[in-house]
């Protein structure tokens, strides 16, 4: 029987939640012996140093996130059989403190990306812009776009009556984002009475112009919380840590059957297909104008929404994710055991 090692910082990130954990009934099936364990941040190689008898026990390690010194990867390598660098994330910059203020891009941090890249046999990467930064290092990469269940979310019935609701979902930190587009939303709310900016997080913004649905976030709830809302946005900054981000809440809204508003940057660009499944919008004035499209016409939002439902089942099915995945981790270990290349996805 063939062992995974499936390691990161935070086993409750959505992110290892979505790309880690969602493995593991597949591997299982398959006949793998799965586990999956924290890996503590800092405290770099003696980590390692002390998990050398773990290493050693599995035929493939996955680092989901993780950066190791150049010192540290060499000493991952030799106490590991095969490994994987995945992520999904632009881990090699900081994100920027604030909005408008550039991505911390430091040598320490870009180092750590690229020695990690160089010390395993394939890196698994969220998007296109992510898989071009490890390109630079790595001996082989994949694409492996960050994938979601369909099957746990409610279609939207997207042109029904009431609202409007215009929903966004995300963490705590990503509000700012929200937030640049808070003239828009102010605008659109004082013209179309009723409608309402939902909220699914943790926290929430204070806008007085604004009526907000708080709804706290919960996994058990968040799908009926996008079903019965009517459209879903996602804006960004257009930097190099936005262009590395993979899109997620976009997935979830086209799961839900709603039609999105997002700003072309990164995977978002692919995620929403302007005019299909819903609209680019990059000034403040086109966020206005998209959105109030599609407040004003319900049978628009039903045949995005329909659209980003089909779109998100045959690009983002999360039993496609779990096959190429298997894939990978099969060709890297070999069919004999030993290693095999695997492709250039």
């Amino acid at each position: 029987m063939r062992k995974a090692l499936l390691l990161g910082y935070d086993l409750r990130q959505p992110s290892f939640r979505h790309r880690m954990q969602s493995l593991v009934d597949t591997l299982t099936g398959a006949g793998w012996e799965v586990r999956t364990e924290r890996f503590p941040g800092g405290r770099y190689g003696i980590r390692t140093w002390e998990r050398r008898e773990l290493l050693r026990s599995v035929d493939v390690v996955v680092l989901h996130q993780i950066k190791l010194s150049g010192i540290e990867a060499r000493l991952f390598a030799a106490f590991s059989r095969h490994r994987i660098f995945d992520f999904d994330d632009a881990i090699y910059v900081r994100k920027p403190r604030r909005l408008g203020e550039p991505a911390d891009d430091s040598r320490w941090r870009r180092m750590k990306f690229d020695a990690t890249c160089r010390s395993v046999d394939a890196v698994a990467a969220g998007n296109a812009v992510l898989a071009a930064e490890a390109r630079r290092a790595a001996r082989a990469v994949e694409i492996l776009p960050t994938a979601i269940d369909v099957a746990a979310y409610q279609q939207a019935a997207a042109g029904s009556g009431g609202g409007p609701v215009i929903a966004w979902i995300g963490s705590p930190e990503n509000l700012v984002y929200v937030e640049m587009i808070r003239p828009a939303i102010a605008r659109l709310a004082a013209r179309n009475p009723g409608m309402r900016l939902r909220i699914i997080c943790s926290s929430f913004p204070d806008w007085p112009e604004v009526p907000i649905e708080r709804i706290l976030w919960s996994a058990a709830g968040e799908a009926a919380a996008l079903a019965s809302a009517h459209i879903g946005i996602m804006p960004l900054t257009d930097d190099v840590w936005a262009r590395g981000k993979c899109a997620f809440k976009l997935l979830q809204y086209m799961a839900a059957a709603l039609p999105c508003v997002a700003s072309p940057v990164g995977a978002n660009s692919e995620a929403v297909i302007d005019a299909v499944t819903g609209f680019h919008a990059e000034s403040l004035g086109d966020w206005e104008e998209r959105l109030q499209a599609l407040i004003d016409a319900p049978a628009v939002r039903a045949r995005f929404g329909a659209a980003g439902f089909a779109h998100v089942q045959n690009r983002f099915a999360l039993s496609v994710y779990r096959s190429r995945y298997l894939d990978l981790l099969a060709r890297i270990c070999g069919a004999d055991g030993s290693a095999a290349p695997p492709s250039q996805g």
